[in-house]
């Protein structure tokens, strides 16, 4: 059977469930053997109930004592059974499952396992599998995978659509030669295909997983390559002069660029000034003033007679860009006329905003991905800038890139990446960092904290509130399941409602809600409607909002450390000072090694560097970074090593048969073709 052929080619997915998997992203056979395990569930040997920890995942063998017994708490069923042991006793919950009743009988030992927690003093296991000890028997040791999910489509589905896509798949023809396999110790590319979704054991899956994120890298920057040769020497239609009006708005700030600033600037001015096609990338800390420069080069292609595009992730911030270079052009007597573009324009909106663009009328475009859909016809765009660039991959920068007759580039990302690792990983741009914070802000003071500590920090989020600022509290995906982080976040803020006072407004963000109602939610804290806003990672990158001073952030070992400091970058954007909570669920000692980088500092690059040294093959299982660039599987921090390695080689490899042409990179130069191939297509290159 084709792996190009749809999911529903396999048998028990029909039109219905072919569409649930549509939403996650898996369209054919090929999507869904690349739709990688989020997790992977363990099968312990159960314990005794004495020896069960709080906060994990655990299994314990006994028998009820007596029948369930089902109690009801408004629309909430919940189910609930004690069991003992010689070394205590267990009670457990189902929620919203009263047919667990008749499931389990009393006086029949089973298998239990679940989360546990302590609720009152005594501890619980909630939602618990049942098993008989037989079938137990069969999962202990092995590994299960656990994939993301979306409502209607279970992880028991997904698991057997992948067993039988194994098993009917065409296999691929190994493509990496016999040399780097030797050299690298990689697995065989069908093995690894398979044991990536189930492994026997922890050695079998690092195995399978480093050969694939070796591949994924491979592609990556053999793509980066082909790019930075295609650009280098590229001539450009805009040659953008220095022009004196700029001049006078940077001299008219109510503030003075720092040393790194000024340096990023004059390296952009010169690049879009010197006659060859501009591909930078500036990479600054949060809240380092990125924002101006960005500003300032689109004012020079406007005052040069042309165009500027400024591309970022969400509408929120595209919303508060647009407002407030209308505020500074206003301000400064500026005579360029700034238009927005966002998917939640009505029809009439859009199409006046196209008309704008195609007649010049309008010198700058801000906007959302919707600047590269087709109906965006530009006149003269010469300058192109894309804010978290990694939020939109490479595809989609090309993409904005060939909307004019090859514009400059400007990429932006507070993703702070050790220079190393961002020289290899941004191959086709030169780079610029702004190492410096602007002055007069004052560091977010930080702590870490454990579980106990919560009410206090409720107590310190009121007063905050009183004083009239506002704060933010993060909770991680707590299991694989996209649907449980949504359930959390709102059963979160609804218990944070009942600990605050009724007057304060508390309101809740998950990536999960349409896209018109997370713009409310963040419009309506970014204009103080909302005081405290529970969320998860979404509001990483996208709104501002400088009167918010507290960032809460529960359970922050479950994120790596480039991430908690991209989520304390929300706040301290104001004059008043800021504070960052970290909860820790977990006190071990190496959990608390690395979060005290975060406590002692709040420079990204550090972070960054000291997150390099601390990263190890284990942490797959536990912290990766979001949303890096286009990779599945490859973290940049745990797979730092890797990563050299491919760098060295695709540059070796290229460097000595730059159209693979020798008979040992005959398959991989179909390979090549076929990744090159599909990015295109898809981009509609």
């Amino acid at each position: 059977m084709s792996n190009r052929q749809p999911v529903s080619a396999l048998k028990g997915i029909g039109e219905k469930t072919g569409k649930l998997f549509e939403k996650v992203g898996v369209i054919t056979i090929d999507d869904l053997l690349s739709y990688y395990p989020r997790a992977y569930d363990t099968y312990d040997e159960p314990v005794h109930i004495g020896q069960l920890r709080e906060q994990a995942v655990m299994s314990v063998a006994s028998a009820l004592l007596k029948p369930p017994d089902l109690l009801r708490t408004g629309k909430i069923q919940m189910v609930s059974a004690v069991i003992k042991d010689l070394t205590g006793s267990l009670q457990l919950a189902w929620f919203n499952m009263p047919y667990m009743r008749s499931n389990v009988k009393s006086g029949q030992t089973y298998v239990f396992r679940g989360r546990v927690v302590k609720k009152g003093g005594r501890l619980i296991m909630e939602q618990p599998e049942v098993f008989t000890k037989e079938a137990y028997e069969a999962l202990e040791h092995s590994m299960q995978p656990v994939y993301g999910q979306t409502r209607g489509l279970s992880n028991k589905t997904i698991v057997k659509a992948q067993k039988q896509a194994l098993e009917i798949r065409q296999l691929e023809r190994e493509y990496m030669p016999a040399f780097l396999r030797k050299k690298y110790q990689l697995a065989e590319i069908n093995y690894a295909a398979e044991h990536i979704h189930f492994p026997s054991d922890e050695k079998e899956l690092l195995f399978a997983r480093r050969r694939l994120v070796f591949d994924e890298f491979f592609m990556f920057l053999v793509g980066i390559r082909r790019l930075k040769e295609h650009r280098e020497g590229e001539r450009s239609s805009w040659v953008l002069k220095e022009r004196r009006e700029v001049q006078a708005v940077k001299e008219g700030l109510p503030y003075a660029l720092t040393g790194a600033q000024e340096r990023a600037l004059k390296e952009v001015f010169s690049d879009m000034a010197g006659g060859r096609v501009m591909n930078r990338l500036i990479q600054g800390d949060v809240g380092s003033g990125k924002t101006i420069i960005a500003v300032l080069a689109l004012l020079q292609a406007a005052y040069n007679g042309c165009q500027g595009a400024l591309m970022v992730p969400t509408e929120v911030l595209a919303r508060q860009h647009f407002e407030s270079m209308k505020e500074l052009f206003e301000a400064n007597g500026i005579d360029r006329t700034p238009v927005l573009v966002t998917g939640s324009m009505t029809a009439k909106e859009k199409r006046l905003a196209y008309e704008k663009i195609a007649s010049h009328e309008a010198d700058i475009i801000v906007g959302t991905h919707a600047l590269i859909q087709e109906k965006v016809i530009y006149h003269r765009l010469a300058l192109v800038i894309t804010d978290e660039q990694h939020r939109f991959g490479v595809g989609q920068r090309e993409l904005l890139s060939t909307k004019g007759e090859m514009p400059h580039v400007l990429v932006m990302s507070a993703t702070p990446i050790p220079r190393t690792l961002a020289i290899i990983l941004y191959g086709d741009l030169d780079i610029s960092v702004i190492d410096e914070l602007p002055a007069g802000r004052q560091e977010i003071k930080n702590c870490v904290v454990d579980t106990g500590y919560r009410s206090r920090a409720y107590a310190f989020i009121q007063k905050q509130v009183e004083m009239g600022h506002q704060a933010y509290v993060i909770c991680p995906m707590v299991e694989a399941s996209e649907m449980i982080e949504a359930e959390n976040v709102v059963d979160y803020a609804k218990a944070l409602k009942k600990a605050l006072p009724e007057t304060v407004s508390v309101e809740y963000l998950h990536g999960k809600m349409k896209a018109r109602e997370k713009n409310r939610v963040m419009e309506q804290f970014a204009s103080g409607e909302i005081q405290v806003l529970v969320s998860t990672t979404v509001i990483e990158v996208g709104v501002n909002v400088p009167n918010a001073t507290v960032m809460m952030i529960e359970n922050a070992e479950r994120f790596g450390l480039a991430q908690l400091h991209q989520l304390r970058g929300r706040v301290g954007r104001g004059k008043a000072q800021s504070y960052c909570i970290m909860v820790s669920g977990n006190g071990g000692k190496d959990t608390m090694e690395r979060l005290d980088i975060m406590n002692r500092s709040n420079d990204g690059f550090y972070i960054a560097s000291e997150d390099l040294k601390l990263r190890g093959p284990g942490d797959i299982f536990g912290v990766r970074q979001s949303g890096e660039l286009e990779f599945k599987l490859g973290d940049i921090f745990t797979d730092a090593n890797i990563l050299k390695q491919v760098s060295e080689e695709v540059n070796r490899i290229l460097d000595e048969d730059p159209g693979l042409d020798k008979e040992e990179y005959r398959e991989l130069k179909r390979k090549v073709e076929q990744y090159l191939g599909d990015r295109d297509e898809h981009l509609n290159l």
